[in-house]
């Protein structure tokens, strides 16, 4: 006991001690000395996801950048669900065929067929990135074939952005919802009439986020009542519309369990991109929680997972837990800021570097990962 509490306090000295560095030095900076001040890098010349945040903090507002950059408090939850991916290290098994690793990325979602295991997840104020707000986004997803989630609260209206949406193409629309019964309705039938396939209910935030950073530049969250979200609520929202109903936010295996008692088509663990209580976990510890306690749960309801996914090994390590889809937030947001092309780009990126990953760990399957590609003892804790 004595020695795991050292090295948790070895642990947190650490992280302390050293400058959180929001992007890895991959040479960006040096690359693209020469372009004049607020100049956006072409986008052929963007190698990875994490290249569109630095563009985007080139080129916008300070406020507007910080809108989307922003975590709670002090931001520790934030970091680490960045820093989480590189605390299992993938086991790479070789002698293995993955010649056709590229033809397995096609996954479905609640039924729906996409060409990958990951969507665009609800991200609020796409107008704070581009002036076409969340043309983009719409734009890419159909271009790419993949799963977005429009936020209640994007720039656009829940109309506005069917105006785009190609035909077939389906969306999930993610709302906020309490016990006014005609809001809810108001809400429901919208969505269902701009074609959406299923609701995203966000149940992570019951009270206002606390965003130091944030609040320097005004732009806090947007969502900052006290709100009543309970079991019961979420029955009684069942029988308000026909369309599926996704629990956005769970982070414990308790609730996990708690969503499939209570008939929850899918369940998205999230902390709501580290911004609304600082020192929440990761969602993936969340879905390493419930691998190991309740492995169940990935067989009796569809699980997504969205936080600090910038690579694709990322993407492998949580399909390898039994994760269905896994949603990016930010690094699309930063890509709207090219608009549609920068989307699709980042797209293709990701597309990509998840075959490429998978190949390289010997995984032939992406629909057949055995959790035994990863280490899961965190490395700080090995002898």
């Amino acid at each position: 006991m004595r020695s795991s509490l050292l090295s948790f306090s070895l642990l947190g000295g650490a992280l302390a001690a050293r400058p959180f560095i929001n992007e890895p030095d991959t040479g960006f900076d040096s690359y693209f000395a020469d372009l004049p001040a607020g100049e956006l890098p072409p986008l052929n010349k963007l190698v990875g996801l994490h290249d569109f945040d630095a563009a985007a903090r080139r080129h916008l507002p300070t406020q507007n950048y910080t809108y989307y950059r922003n975590g709670a408090a002090g931001e520790w939850s934030y970091r680490n669900n960045l820093e989480v991916y590189n605390r299992y290290s993938l086991r790479p098994r070789v002698m293995v065929d993955v010649t056709n690793i590229e033809s397995t990325l096609p996954t479905t979602i609640l039924g729906h067929n996409f060409s990958a295991p990951f969507f665009i997840s609800p991200c609020a104020r796409g107008g704070y990135g581009n002036k076409g707000m969340e043309k983009g986004l719409v734009e890419g997803a159909a271009a790419g074939d993949i799963l977005y989630m429009p936020a209640l609260l994007a720039s656009m209206t829940m109309e506005e952005i069917a105006v785009f949406k190609k035909e077939d193409q389906v969306t999930f629309q993610q709302v906020y919802l309490d016990s006014n019964d005609t809001a809810t309705q108001e809400i429901f039938d919208r969505a269902k009439q701009t074609g959406s396939k299923a609701i995203v209910f966000t149940i992570d935030s019951a009270a206002d986020g606390n965003r130091h950073r944030a609040a320097r530049y005004g732009v806090g969250s947007a969502d900052s009542a006290y709100t009543l979200i309970t079991w019961d609520l979420y029955d009684h929202l069942q029988t308000m519309t026909d369309l599926p109903i996704v629990l956005k936010g769970i982070q414990t295996v308790e609730d996990a369990q708690k969503a499939v008692e209570h008939r929850a088509p899918a369940i998205y663990l999230s902390n709501h991109g580290g911004r609304q209580i600082d020192g929440a976990r990761s969602p993936l510890d969340v879905a390493l929680e419930i691998h190991r306690q309740a492995p169940e749960v990935f067989q009796q309801t569809e699980v997504y997972v969205d936080g600090g996914v910038r690579y694709g090994a990322d993407v492998v390590k949580l399909l390898a837990l039994g994760v269905k889809a896994v949603g990016l937030g930010r690094p699309f947001m930063f890509a709207n800021v090219y608009g549609t092309e920068g989307v699709t780009r980042a797209i293709e990126m990701l597309k990509h570097e998840i075959a490429i990953d998978a190949a390289n760990a010997g995984i032939a399957d992406l629909k057949n990962i055995d959790a035994s590609v990863i280490d899961w003892t965190p490395n700080w804790a090995l002898p």
